[in-house]
């Protein structure tokens, strides 16, 4: 025995078996040499209380490349202490090598927790936001060694995308409490509470009556004649591309009828998309839902809605039908990318169509818990973004406040009659 320096270690050479050199200054730290040449640092100890009952322990501390003599000794006497306060170092270890992964906790709340208690459609946005997002960042760290900085880090990594930043946020809050609940992290232990998220500008946009008009031209064209595209004749791959009369983009009936409804409806798209024909009443002119986002849910249809509906051709069991007539159709991107160019209004979401018809029917002075009804809102909150619109009520306000001012001021009758504009140089 003698006391391991960088000497004594280096000097250390191979035999047929496996040896241990043992430090006589701390008893039970070691250095294990293989007949391979691999040396690696031990402790040996008896946990707990001790005592010659008490079956020896091994840990091993690390290779020797990675822990020089001194670290390696340090490491040793924090495992001897531990053993002699009860925490058995080998347990220790052997349980922070099972602790989950951050990937391995994102799967399972998905498959526990979102699945079985989220709309289909949750679970579609939080699995994007995690799989795309946060796993790749954050997956190989075991669930409790990710702390705030590492999820304020991967934050910012979105800066350009402020929207999804704070969703993908919002959902790794929800996967640190439901792990805390389940035991796999302390409970309350939560690394992304505390960062600040970004700050996110209304995103509403609302057709006006003459774009409204361009998109329905658009649409009736791509739906029959088709819309053309352009090519740069000048790249390569140009030649390769179909002649002239041949480069249009055509949707079908099916596609066009969805995005009208969309938008004479007030609908949420997959609504629109998952419909039934077993869920529209043609004589009451209603859809009748039974799972939407918020339930169990009613739509009235307006006349021009109901026409279209009407007029659209059963194939399958779905109003909208797709490639598969067993299916729902998945989406109206690339119908609604290719409408909206043709019609100026590249910058405006699909989901802005749903914003229109709110903003129709708020600025016609309906009221906004009448707006809420008609899009299936159950917060009325969520109805708030379209105050600023119902400005009915506004405007016979201040008419009537002016025309009260106007008729004091000797201009215009109390009653609210027409306001005669003061001459220039006239005094009062």
């Amino acid at each position: 025995m003698a006391k391991l320096t960088k000497r004594t270690v280096d000097a250390a050479s191979p035999r047929a078996s496996r040896y241990t050199l043992w430090d006589d200054s701390l008893k039970g730290f070691g250095l294990r040499v293989s007949p391979s040449g691999q040396k690696s640092w031990i402790v040996e100890y008896r946990p707990g209380e001790g005592g010659r009952r008490t079956a020896k322990r091994k840990l091993t501390l690390g290779p020797l490349g990675k822990l020089t003599p001194e670290q390696a000794r340090k490491a040793a006497q924090d495992a001897i202490s531990k053993s002699r306060l009860g925490v058995d170092p080998a347990d220790e270890k052997s349980a922070a090598r099972r602790a989950t992964s951050f990937g391995d906790l994102a799967s399972e709340f998905l498959a526990v927790h979102v699945a079985l208690k989220r709309k289909p459609t949750t679970l579609e946005g939080y699995r994007y936001l995690l799989d795309q997002m946060a796993v790749p960042a954050l997956g190989r760290l075991k669930a409790k060694d990710v702390h705030r900085a590492d999820v304020a880090r991967l934050h910012m990594q979105y800066a350009a995308k402020p929207y999804q930043a704070n969703r993908m946020l919002a959902v790794v809050s929800s996967l640190y409490t439901f792990a805390g609940k389940r035991g796999i992290v302390p409970e309350g232990y939560n690394p992304a509470r505390g960062v600040e998220k970004f700050a996110e500008k209304s995103r509403e946009r609302y057709l006006t009556v003459e774009e409204l008009d361009r998109l329905g031209a658009a649409i009736r064209e791509a739906e029959t004649i088709g819309i053309p595209w352009e090519v740069d004749e000048t790249s390569p791959t140009a030649k390769h591309v179909p002649k002239s009369r041949e480069r249009m983009t055509r949707i079908g009936t099916h596609a066009a009828s969805a995005l009208r409804l969309y938008l004479l409806t007030g609908a949420r798209l997959r609504e629109i998309l998952h419909l039934r024909w077993e869920e529209v009443d043609f004589e009451r002119g209603m859809l009748f839902l039974p799972d939407s986002k918020t339930g169990r849910k009613p739509i009235v249809l307006n006349a021009p809605a109901l026409e279209i509906i009407a007029g659209l051709p059963r194939v399958g069991s779905y109003v909208i039908a797709g490639n598969d007539p067993s299916k729902p159709r998945a989406d109206l991107h690339r119908p609604w990318k290719a409408v909206a160019k043709r019609a100026g209004l590249e910058e405006v979401r699909i989901h802005d169509l749903r914003h229109t018809f709110a903003s129709f029917g708020a600025g016609g002075g309906f009221g906004l818990p009448m707006i809420g009804k008609l899009l299936g809102h159950k917060q009325v909150a969520t109805t708030q973004r379209y105050a600023h619109l119902d400005n009915d009520p506004l405007r016979r306000a201040t008419g009537a406040i002016g025309a009260t001012i106007a008729a004091a001021m000797g201009e215009a009758k109390a009653d609210g009659g027409e306001v005669v504009p003061l001459r220039r140089g006239q005094s009062s």
